[in-house]
């Protein structure tokens, strides 16, 4: 009880503190930095004023997520920006940077995909991910991998770039195939190459189609003058472009590259979509899925702010989708006038032709940096609506706003920040064209989670059910937890053993057990098992924890009578035993059960034998893996030891000043003068090392 009655007075110091600095929050835009009991950061946030913003954490209800976060929070620190984009550079520079617990991080392609022409004398066409000042031409990003690799191998058969990486001596089969100019051996122009980088440049700018028409004119002259394989050759190359361009989905009536963003959250999860569109079309989407644990609109523009942090390659436009939360309250009457249609952007990403959209885009309406618009639309709403509604609506209103003057994102404050960032136009679309691509991106990411939980609650199913039917196999009424044991050793040299935990089908890893192997002397697997059967249940009865419904250990008769025997004749414990046995290419072969060990015959194909297959590799992957640490552990003190001078505190020295037997025998003599170790004794170790390692 001590240590909890501290726990709880150290947090009341930590509550009384924070209070006292809630009362000194400035009215500014900025970021906020969440530590927990350890001084660890563990939330990042921005917040338009950081007053409303930082107190609404200690004030009020929150889902289950948030609470979870804020029953960890025991300080905070503020930084104070100038203005809205400056916080949302700094938050992601500080998430970037701390790697909070409970943000939102950027983690499932670390950067994204780009093609590159490489600046050189003879350039070449390669998929990176790191985009550098080095005046290569890049293109993209690209969703994933595999898309960059197929473009490439498109352009790679159609421009004659070199495809090498060091320049042989004569020409390869690339030069014959025509898919190379030869440079080693013969010059090439710079003006050809600067050709070829324009023709790709405008493919992968959307102009394909000219390109193609192109490579249709040269197949026919290929064709007349009989040189049919070139034509054959042009032909294939017109059809994969064909083939890479059927999937467009959505074409609108300009001709400008946009990243097109939709997301949905539920049970505390998020799913961000990107539909990319390039010269008006959609090429390709990008999906992540994470938890989520603050807003939901502020941690969805974390995700977009740390996006274009790793992509520096914008397009001319970004779509955002609206917050859910604003469109809930500020529906427009059908029957009224929308009250005004702006846009936002820079006035230095204005088109540079001056041209506008189509009429179709013409239509849409855009979230105004303007409040007024805001304001207008709600007493727009308002006014359709009887008194007693209103008053109601009002009150749901009046709490959105208060929300969002503490920083939870307001979508058009949102996009203007991110433009003046990126300079590049950003818009909210509320109607349009515009609106239904958002709406599209928003739709998948709603598809996409449900699907995700539909395929979690699915697996739980099947967990479950093969749990049940083992128990049923085995003879028992239900089977919710299952204890398994493997043992490990190399010759008798550092036996160990481990211990897993399934509950109701799957591994419960907090429970896992390692165990180092005391009074064996050798490789006695039967008498390994007693001791560790013994050490387990021991504890079990003397702390009351939760008994096992069966026991499971990796072996045949001889474990399964050991582990009884302790059990029965020692503990007084009658708790089901069975062993799994494998067949000669160690797969799992054969379940026996009880003190006369009887197979029970399970269908290969089942699911209960298929989570039998699970314990068993689980429980051999935690043990071997134990084994090797105990064993790489033994090699080093044996090492270190057998150098005269060397005792168990110097050797513990080494290791901690070096970090490994490596980095001692690269050492120099010098090295070792911090730890007080004379030039003579280091050169000793350094010699008896690196004579060990020869």
């Amino acid at each position: 009880m001590k240590p909890y009655a501290e726990d709880l007075q150290n947090q009341e110091k930590a509550l009384e503190n924070i209070r006292h600095k809630l009362a000194l929050l400035p009215d500014a835009s900025g970021c906020y930095l969440m530590k927990n009991s350890e001084g660890t950061i563990i939330y990042v946030g921005k917040a338009k004023v950081l007053k409303n913003r930082v107190r609404s954490y200690f004030t009020g209800s929150h889902n289950g997520k948030t609470q979870r976060l804020v029953s960890d929070i025991r300080d905070f620190e503020y930084i104070v920006t100038g203005s809205n984009m400056e916080a949302l550079i700094l938050e992601c520079n500080l998430i970037k940077k701390y790697q909070p617990r409970y943000n939102v991080l950027l983690k499932d392609d670390k950067t994204f995909p780009y093609l590159k022409i490489t600046n050189e004398a003879h350039p070449k066409l390669e998929v990176t991910r790191r985009v550098l000042k080095d005046k290569a031409k890049y293109f993209g990003p690209y969703p994933n991998s595999y898309a960059a690799h197929q473009t490439k191998k498109l352009l790679d058969r159609m421009y004659p770039l070199r495809k090498c990486g060091v320049m042989p001596k004569e020409v390869c089969l690339y030069y014959h195939m025509h898919q190379c100019l030869g440079p080693c051996v013969k010059e090439v122009e710079k003006e050809t190459y600067d050709q070829i980088g324009q023709e790709i440049g405008s493919f992968l700018s959307g102009g394909h189609e000219e390109i193609k028409k192109d490579l249709q004119h040269k197949m026919q002259e290929a064709a007349e003058e009989l040189y049919f394989e070139r034509a054959k050759e042009l032909r294939d190359q017109i059809i994969s472009i064909d083939a890479m361009m059927e999937k467009q989905k959505i074409t609108t009536s300009d001709a400008k590259d946009r990243d097109v963003f939709g997301f949905s959250v539920d049970k505390g999860w998020m799913c961000v979509q990107i539909l990319y569109v390039r010269k008006g079309k959609m090429i390709e989407r990008h999906m992540s899925t994470f938890p989520f644990y603050g807003e939901a609109y502020s941690d969805f523009m974390s995700y977009v702010t740390q996006y274009y942090s790793d992509n520096p390659a914008v397009p001319q436009e970004i779509l955002l989708p609206d917050s859910p939360k604003l469109m809930q309250a500020e529906q427009v009457n059908v029957d009224q006038p929308v009250a005004a249609e702006t846009a936002l952007h820079s006035a230095a990403t204005a088109d540079v032709t001056g041209q506008t959209d189509e009429n179709a885009i013409q239509t849409e309406t855009e979230h105004s940096a303007d409040s007024l618009l805001v304001a207008e639309e709600r007493a727009t709403y308002a006014a359709a609506t009887n008194q007693d509604q209103a008053g109601d609506q009002d009150a749901e209103i009046k709490e959105i706003e208060t929300q969002l003057s503490g920083g939870l994102e307001d979508p058009s404050t949102a996009a203007l920040a991110l433009a003046e960032w990126l300079d590049v136009k950003v818009l909210v679309p509320q109607r349009g064209l515009k609106k239904q691509m958002t709406g599209m991106a928003t739709e998948n990411a709603r598809v996409a989670l449900d699907e995700k939980f539909k395929l979690i609650e699915r697996d739980e199913e099947r967990t479950s059910k093969a749990a049940s039917n083992l128990g049923r196999a085995i003879g028992l009424d239900s089977l919710h937890r299952v204890e398994a044991f493997d043992n490990s050793n190399i010759q008798g040299s550092d036996p160990v053993s481990a211990m897993i935990v399934f509950i109701d089908g799957k591994p419960a890893k907090k429970e896992y057990r390692k165990y180092k192997i005391r009074s064996v002397q050798g490789p006695d697997d039967y008498e390994t098992m007693r001791e560790v059967i013994r050490r387990r249940y021991e504890r079990v009865l003397k702390e009351n924890l939760e008994r096992p419904d069966l026991i499971v250990v990796d072996g045949g008769r001889g474990q399964i009578k050991a582990a009884t025997d302790v059990l029965q004749n020692e503990l007084g414990l009658f708790i089901p035993v069975c062993g799994l046995v494998k067949d000669a290419k160690h797969r799992t072969s054969q379940l026996l059960v009880g003190e006369s060990s009887e197979a029970v015959t399970l269908a290969r194909n089942s699911e209960e034998f298929y989570l039998l297959q699970r314990i068993q590799d689980e429980v051999h992957r935690f043990a071997i893996t134990f084994h090797r640490e105990q064993r790489g552990k033994s090699m080093v003190t044996s090492r270190l030891d057998s150098i005269p001078g060397i005792g168990e505190k110097r050797r513990k020295l080494l290791l901690k000043h070096f970090g490994s037997l490596k980095k001692i025998r690269e050492a120099s003599v010098e090295d070792f003068r911090p730890l007080s170790i004379g030039d003579k004794l280091a050169r000793q170790i350094i010699a008896a090392l690196r004579e060990e390692e020869s």
